[in-house]
């Protein structure tokens, strides 16, 4: 049994996080990515599968691939922001069941089956980026996550020939406070949840 975390803990993954638009011009370390990788990694998908597929965008070559998919709201911060995370989903995730989940044969549960693949890749990629935030957020990191961008460009730019497709995107670094807007409410327990 694990105790809770402290409240300075709870306040940096949740009660103090925003999602930050600007960036200080800090550096985030390859390290420092490993070693997000190497948290996130850990948390559950179904099965195990693990379909995320993480690229981070550092480079100003990368930078410029980048460039044409964006939103022109998102374009400025994202250019800006020391690292940029292309959250993704591997359409054929399955092929590493035998090693992800070796107790059963869970490949023949999705292998030809594209709704449950498709479905399965993007819940799961999906909770892999959330876990990608908390760990971020763990590491000291702060994060803008968004959609507002062409899919289909990011596709090709960055996954074309593979059955790999992106989600959403992730700017990450130590975010620059000023600017930031109120934060805006959220729902009441009693307004999102009920006790069945």
């Amino acid at each position: 049994m694990h105790a809770p975390l402290d409240a300075r803990a709870f306040d940096q993954l949740f009660n103090e996080a925003r999602t930050y638009n600007r960036f200080s011009d800090q550096a985030v370390s390859d390290a420092t990515l490993v070693a997000l990788y190497d948290a996130l990694k850990w948390a559950p998908t179904s099965a195990n599968a693990s379909p995320a597929r993480f690229v981070f965008v550092k480079s100003a070559e990368a930078k410029a691939k980048l460039r044409p998919a964006l939103s022109e709201g998102n374009l400025e911060k994202t250019m800006a922001a020391p690292v940029t995370v292309i959250v993704a989903y591997d359409l054929e995730f399955y092929e590493q069941l035998p090693k992800l989940f070796p107790h059963t044969d869970a490949r023949s549960w999705f292998a030809g089956n594209d709704v449950v693949i498709q479905t399965t890749a993007f819940r799961n990629s999906s909770l892999q980026g959330a876990y990608l935030i908390m760990a971020a957020r763990a590491l000291g990191l702060d994060c803008g996550p968004m959609s507002g961008f062409d899919n289909a460009k990011v596709d090709e730019a960055f996954f074309a020939g593979t059955r790999v497709k992106s989600n959403f995107l992730i700017n990450l670094g130590y975010g620059i406070p000023e600017g930031l807007h109120a934060r805006n409410p959220r729902l009441a327990f009693d307004d999102a949840c009920r006790i069945a």
